[in-house]
């Protein structure tokens, strides 16, 4: 079976060597327990999900952890949060030995909730998101980037109905009391119809019969969980009016697709969402190459009340890029056109401009300080 390293590897690694406690989070299925596994194979494994596990844990957790030889990997800690304060206690009774406590988690709410109340300052703390193109040496919107869809690219369908299953009775319902999970999964499909779009609550609410405040509820399950990714406006002074409200893409394509009733390369070429398809993969590739490499994830995107538009600003090792994503294999000047002009206004030196495509055409300046670049240059493939 195909497997593959990931970036974030360099990351954790360098964190294990100035830290006591290694947490990664991030959604079920991207891959976190292979990589803490992979990256430290001396450490010692226990899953927080066995059952007779977690009768142990809570039968006596401080007995629980004598019994453990450090360095150890402990997966799936939001089933266990009663430990935290136990790790803590040790971590304090010997902070200079670092790499000891090497934690996985899925639901980023609970688990980011017992981390800052019990590990703060003692833990290093990461996310993992699905595979990068970068990581996989390739890249398909259809598969998007779950390990197991590369691996058995037959089943994607199959895999990808059994995840929202998973998803839907395991993480939902373990961080709020969704009541009726048929409302759950339509809004699930159609905020997959929106994505890429401005989030405007109160238009979403009344097909789903459901209140903003529960719609909002339900937006935060979904960020918290990884299933989402929230992208919000850019604040630097223009002297414009900017829009306020932030834009949502479903965090996987392969599961965008599914949720679209996309299974195959020819439907999704004539489908009309293949150009907010392409901008979510864009999206989420900017997103994995920052976390990938241990930096904050910072992705915005700009609009004015005039109507100028650009999809992504991004901060960049000392730069801002602001990037325009094209479902075509030619481009023109006239693509560049809304980057030249937010180029002109920004009061950056270090700004510069993108025009990322589908591919077939070498990097090439569109207009003074726009460049078309093809999504392989983009990601490396």
């Amino acid at each position: 079976m195909k497997t593959f390293s990931r970036d974030l590897a360099k990351a954790l690694a360098r964190a294990s060597r100035a830290f006591p406690s290694v947490v990664l989070t991030g959604p079920r299925r991207a891959g976190k327990t292979y990589l803490l596994r992979k990256a430290f194979p001396r450490a010692a494994y226990r899953l927080l999900e066995d059952p007779d596990t977690l009768a142990r844990v809570r039968a006596d957790p401080r007995g629980f952890l004598d019994e453990l030889r450090p360095p150890v990997i402990l997966d799936e800690i939001q089933n266990a949060p009663e430990l935290l304060p136990y790790i803590r206690t040790r971590i304090d009774a010997h902070p200079r030995q670092c790499g000891r406590w090497l934690i996985t988690g899925s639901q980023d709410f609970a688990l980011m909730q017992g981390v800052t109340e019990s590990m703060s300052g003692r833990a290093a703390v990461f996310q993992l998101l699905p595979l990068s193109a970068h990581e996989i040496g390739s890249w398909d919107l259809l598969k998007g980037g779950f390990p197991e869809v590369w691996q058995r690219p037959r089943a994607a369908q199959d895999w990808f109905r059994s995840y929202l299953q998973t998803y839907l009775e395991r993480d939902v319902r373990a961080v709020t009391a969704v009541r009726d999970l048929g409302t759950f999964r339509t809004f699930l499909a159609l905020l997959a119809s929106r994505n890429g779009q401005m989030l405007n609550k109160t238009d979403m609410a009344a097909p789903l019969g459901v209140s903003v405040p529960t719609l909002t509820q339900w937006i935060s399950v979904l960020e918290t969980t990884g299933l989402v990714l929230i992208v919000r406006p850019f604040y630097e002074n223009f002297g414009k009016r900017l829009v306020k409200t932030p834009r949502v893409y479903l965090a996987d394509t392969g599961l965008l697709c599914h949720l679209l009733g996309l299974s195959t390369h020819e439907e999704l070429e004539r489908s009309p969402f293949i150009g907010s398809v392409f901008e979510a993969f864009l999206a989420l590739e900017i997103v994995k190459e920052q976390i990938n490499r241990g930096a904050a994830r910072e992705i915005y995107f700009f609009r004015d009340e005039q109507g100028l538009e650009v999809d992504f600003v991004v901060p960049k090792r000392g730069e801002v890029h602001f990037i325009e994503a094209k479902w075509s294999k030619t481009v023109t000047p006239r693509d560049a056109r809304a980057v030249e002009t937010l180029l002109a206004v920004s009061r950056s030196k270090t700004a510069r401009g993108f025009v990322v495509h589908r591919g077939g055409t070498s990097m090439q300046t569109l207009v003074p300080g726009v460049k078309a670049q093809s999504i392989e240059q983009f990601v490396g493939v």
